[in-house]
Formats: structure tokens, sequence, C-alpha cells
């Protein structure tokens, strides 16, 4: 699943950038670092709750969960 959203990711920021070499170079930069991911362990300790492939509340708000 975190591989579809860093393809999304890549694809809208190409094809708003008009698919040209700045395009490329954006839609690299656009990629979520991989400190945004916690585990399921980190958000449950954080104080969140895991709803799908997100962490809601405590400290990882809004991270996702790989």
């Amino acid at each position: 699943m975190r591989i579809r959203r860093i393809l999304a990711a890549v694809i809208a920021t190409a094809a708003l950038a008009g698919l040209g070499l700045t395009g490329a170079a954006t839609a690299t930069a656009a990629t979520p670092s991989p400190d945004r991911w916690v585990t399921p362990d980190q958000c449950r300790e954080g104080g969140g709750k895991q709803e799908g492939f997100d962490c809601v509340g405590g400290t990882y708000d809004g991270r996702g969960v790989d």
C-alpha cells in the first residue's frame, strides 16, 4: 500500500509539472520521507490507534502505519 501512495504522489506531481525535467525532480522530492512511517506498536505506544494505514491521535497523529 505504501508503494501505491508513493507512486500516486510521483505521478500527480509529474502531471502537474507538465512532465518536464523539472517535473521529474519535483516528483522525486514529493515522495514521503521514511521517518513519516511508524510501526503499529509505535502508534499505540504514542497514544494513538491504527485506522487502516494511518495512525490517529497521540504523538504520531497523521503518520502512515507501515
